[in-house]
């Protein structure tokens, strides 16, 4: 058949971009170069004169001077206390987080609380380039109705921890509630659930039995601090004769669907009994570094074969869901504790902060790379700008020059969800006006 016979094939969006960073095959950038959308998934990724040719999209988006990368993956976030960001700055995890954080969050955590502070979460992490969310708050039910709203993905954590709070008052009310949530979500393609009990120093053994049962019998991972401060393990020294690892591993829990966040404390066994077991680690730099809980080892992990992800924390310790600024702070920070200036580099980076996440989450089959055959989850970066000039690497200036300022348009499962930086369906004064009706609430709980 001639080229002049073939019939063009429909399909519902074709973006044109002057670059395409696929993130797999891995250290790929593909230059003019366009994403063919049918419905949630794409479904052709090729030259831009290829693809006029070959496609009649339903709506054209023509980006020359701007880049498409799958859609960062925010592997660790507690999003309702985006409604506590600033309260209590500049204080030690321990003071900050039971002096502080845990009494104004007594006072004030329900579902409104959880509903409005993810709603004003998801609108800045669209404008960062943020698609998919790994969750870790109470009140899951109200954080996957919101979500599921926004449109937005996200894996939403199961909380288990040993007191009483607004959402469960025994432990048996909190695995029966989790069983609730999860049963309600199962099999949506935007919302999956994950048990999250909080922190080796807040859960019990019985509990992470239970956890660990219920994680096998459900195949859903289980997200957890581990091993955030040196504190967290003298403290498991004292108390229980073992490092949280040792004690995680004692009870079945060291294994691959373990996401493991923080770990700023580890041995090089450790390290290596993480890569054999499959368990992947969530490295939240800047957090780290604002409460000094100390350095995760990020080279050494992804050297032994460990699975990397990159997360904010909540913006009450970070103070912020700029996963552009956390990727390239990741980045930097890993050169230093290495002390070698190619730990980290910048296509391993953006993987992380990527494909790892949507790894850590077993989200991988459907987003973290842009594939044929995966969700459509995509974020547009402008990299005309005079802060990204001249463009001599694309990655490169992704990771160590850009802002999230610079992000465009974002789709998640082929839907636009950020046009021209404004988020679909979000009222932006609104959310901001709520946010401040919030601060004058929480002001009276806690006096700056």
């Amino acid at each position: 058949m001639s080229p002049a016979t073939i019939t063009p094939e429909s399909c519902d969006l074709l973006i044109e971009a002057g670059f395409v960073v696929p993130v797999e095959p891995h250290a790929v950038v593909w230059e003019d170069h366009a994403v063919a959308i049918s419905g949630s998934e794409i479904v052709a990724i090729l030259p831009t004169a290829q693809a006029r040719t070959r496609f009649v999209p339903k709506q054209l988006v023509q980006r020359p001077g701007s880049a498409l990368i799958p859609g960062l993956v925010n592997a660790h976030t507690h999003n309702p206390m985006t409604l506590l960001r600033g309260i209590a700055d500049d204080l030690p995890l321990k003071v900050w987080l039971q002096q502080h954080i845990w009494p104004v969050e007594g006072a004030v955590m329900g579902p409104q609380f959880v509903a409005d502070g993810i709603t004003l979460a998801i609108a800045e992490m669209l404008r960062g380039g943020t698609t998919c969310v790994n969750e870790n708050y109470f009140f899951p039910d109200v954080q996957a109705a919101t979500y599921k709203h926004h449109g937005f993905r996200a894996r939403i954590g199961l909380p288990v921890i040993d007191f009483p709070t607004a959402w469960a008052s025994s432990d048996d009310e909190y695995f029966d509630r989790a069983g609730e949530v999860h049963d309600q979500w199962r099999g949506d393609p935007l919302i999956a659930t994950a048990f999250a009990p909080h922190a080796p120093y807040t859960v019990s053994d019985a509990s992470f039995e239970r956890v660990r049962m219920l994680s096998d019998q459900l195949d859903v991972p289980v997200h957890l601090h581990l091993h955030e401060t040196a504190q967290e393990v003298q403290q498991s020294l004292d108390q229980y004769g073992q490092r949280p690892i040792a004690r995680l591993q004692r009870l079945g829990l060291i294994n691959d669907r373990l996401i493991a966040v923080h770990m700023t404390q580890l041995t090089e066994a450790e390290i290596h009994l993480c890569a054999e077991r499959g368990v992947s680690v969530v490295h939240c730099p800047e957090s780290n570094l604002k409460l000094a809980s100390g350095f995760c080892p990020a080279c050494a992990l992804a050297r032994a074969g460990v699975n990397l992800a990159i997360g904010t924390d909540g913006c009450a310790s970070n103070n912020d869901l700029d996963m552009f600024s956390e990727t390239r702070t990741a980045a930097i920070l890993s050169k230093a504790v290495a002390n070698d200036a190619v730990a980290l580099d910048a296509f391993a980076a953006l993987r992380a902060a990527t494909l790892g996440g949507a790894r850590a989450i077993g989200f991988d089959a459907q987003v973290g790379t842009l594939e044929v055959g995966k969700q459509a989850d995509i974020a547009c970066v402008d990299l005309s700008a005079l802060e990204t000039q001249p463009l001599h690497h694309v990655v490169s200036q992704l990771v160590y020059a850009t802002g999230r300022h610079q992000v465009t348009d974002v789709w998640i499962a082929g839907r636009q969800r950020l046009a021209e930086r404004q988020p679909a369906g979000i009222d932006m004064a609104g959310v901001v006006a709520n946010a401040r009706q919030w601060r004058q609430r929480i002001v009276g709980l806690h006096p700056a």
